[in-house]
């Protein structure tokens, strides 16, 4: 039962109530937190203008009552529309930096993450380097990309221009004008023709990769997402196939392409069978992220 309104609950005890309130649901979860518990820190921490890292810190803290109904009411939210809570809330976190987030595009969740911030990405990221964020949508990646490495110049391009108009929200919002360029188009042709001068040191991309069958059976709380961004074709591999025959065009010769391919990996190896892969090793696993040097593709 919710409290009432005048009572005043520590942000500790305010989780808990969320959690069990979330946990009676049958919600989905893995749009920026793995669990109820993760949402209901998620949502109480927003009530105090803090991160939900910060708001570890801060468990003993009383929640006005007024807050504490705030927090119920979008956890009630949450429960009746099926919708990601960062759509919700209107931002997402990843690795631990802020971004803007709407239905306009994906919620931001991307495994590349890890390996930006991890510094594992660096081999390929020289001094003064071009780095492409191709289909950027929020622009997350081509940001986390850009503070791990200031001196890289990083071209960030997606064909929904609604997503390129978060995306620059999000730019904005990290003071990153100078360093991001967004384009707008369908994959390569979103960029100018590739010569000498444009080639990039490092591609990456997390396309829209979900098989027909995968798309069908997700929960409601994807469905909430564009569509655009997340369909691959029958097996998943529509626009990778795309992607990969063009790279070689788009890259220098040191170069390399760093692709998601989430739960994919039997379906890329059945279409790629031919190509020298380097999986990348995440929290997820060893199949999620590939990356394919230049010279491994002509």
């Amino acid at each position: 039962m919710d409290p009432e309104p005048s009572q005043h609950l520590s942000l500790n005890e305010c989780i808990k109530q969320i959690a069990q309130k979330l946990e009676g649901a049958n919600l989905h979860y893995g749009h920026g937190a793995v669990d109820a518990q993760s949402e209901a820190l998620w949502i109480a921490s927003k009530q105090l203008n803090l991160s939900p890292t910060e708001a570890l810190d801060h468990l003993d803290q009383i929640l006005p009552p007024e807050q504490l109904q705030k927090a119920l009411l979008i956890a009630d939210e949450r429960i009746l529309t099926r919708k990601p809570l960062a759509y919700i809330l209107g931002e997402a976190w990843l690795m631990g930096v802020p971004f803007f987030c709407s239905e306009q595009s994906i919620v931001p969740r991307s495994w590349i993450a890890e390996l930006i911030v991890e510094g594992m990405l660096e081999p390929w990221l020289p001094a003064d380097g071009k780095v492409l964020d191709l289909c950027t949508g929020n622009g997350s990646l081509a940001i986390l990309l850009a503070l791990s490495c200031p001196d890289i110049h990083v071209s960030a391009c997606d064909i929904s221009m609604p997503a390129l108009s978060l995306a620059a929200r999000n730019v904005d919002r990290h003071n990153l004008g100078t360093q991001i360029e967004l384009l707008n188009g369908d994959l390569w042709n979103a960029l100018p023709e590739p010569n000498d001068e444009n080639l990039f040191d490092l591609i990456i991309c997390n396309p829209p990769y979900v098989n027909a069958n995968s798309m069908n059976a997700l929960p409601a709380e994807y469905h909430a997402e564009p569509a655009l961004a997340l369909a691959g074709g029958d097996d998943g591999m529509d626009l990778i196939r795309r992607i990969i025959s063009a790279a070689p065009d788009y890259l220098s010769e040191r170069g390399a392409i760093l692709i998601e391919i989430g739960n994919e990996f039997e379906n890329f190896k059945k279409a790629f069978p031919q190509i020298p892969v380097i999986w990348m090793e995440v929290s997820a696993g060893e199949e999620q992220v590939l990356l394919i040097q230049a010279e491994d593709l002509h």
